[in-house]
Order: C-alpha cells, then sequence, then structure tokens
C-alpha cells in the first residue's frame, strides 16, 4: 500500500493531526467519507492491523445505535459492518512504509511525524 493518510474530513482529530504534518510530507490523503474504502483496501489495512477487530470503532455512535456492544461479533461481522458503514472505521489510519498507525495517540503521532521529517 502506498504511504497514505485516511481521514474523514469532519473528524476534528484528523483536520488537528494533518495540520501537524510537515510539508514536505509525501501521503495520499484518503478521505473515507468522501470516498468510502473498497472490499479488498479493507481487506489489506486488516492484514496490517492483524484483525478487523482492529480497525473498528468501538466508539461510533453507530456502534451503540445497532446495539453491537451488546452482540458477540466474529471477524466475518467485523468485517460485515467495515464494509458497510465508514464511520465504524477508527480514523485517522495512517499507513507509511507498509506499516498501519490506527488512531491519534499521542505514540503514533511522534512516530509518524518522525518518519515523516
Amino acid at each position: 500500500m502506498d504511504n497514505t493518510f485516511y481521514y474523514i474530513v469532519s473528524c476534528d482529530c484528523c483536520r488537528k493531526i494533518i495540520k501537524t504534518l510537515p510539508e514536505k510530507a509525501i501521503l495520499l490523503f484518503h478521505d473515507i467519507q468522501i470516498s468510502p474504502l473498497k472490499d479488498s483496501e479493507i481487506d489489506q489495512l486488516a492484514t496490517m492491523a492483524g484483525s478487523y477487530e482492529a480497525l473498528f470503532n468501538k466508539k461510533a455512535v453507530l456502534y451503540r445505535t445497532l446495539n453491537l456492544k451488546d452482540a458477540t461479533l466474529s471477524e466475518a461481522d467485523y468485517k460485515h459492518y467495515l464494509n458497510s458503514y465508514y464511520t465504524l472505521l477508527k480514523h485517522p489510519i495512517i499507513v507509511i512504509n507498509n506499516k498501519i498507525y490506527i488512531k491519534n495517540s499521542p505514540k503514533n503521532t511522534l512516530e509518524v511525524l518522525s518518519i515523516l521529517k
């Protein structure tokens, strides 16, 4: 996968991280709201992350709305929901040099910034 920043343009955390990226950073920016990921892209990200569950946003409003909190989900279920609802994908997800960084933890942000300098 190319070095890519997967985000949702309306996400404050995503916008904040984008502003901190060095100008010379060579990244593709992929707004998953405007251009939802293809099944194959989600498969690639899940392989990098180790599971579909690792990509799944359990803090999303939709997660509670669909009552998924009380469900026992399999990897196939996580894959189905990720393919159906872009908001259930954790964001941002940054792929650099075939390594995946999920969410905006300080550790991930610092590592990404140090790589891109």
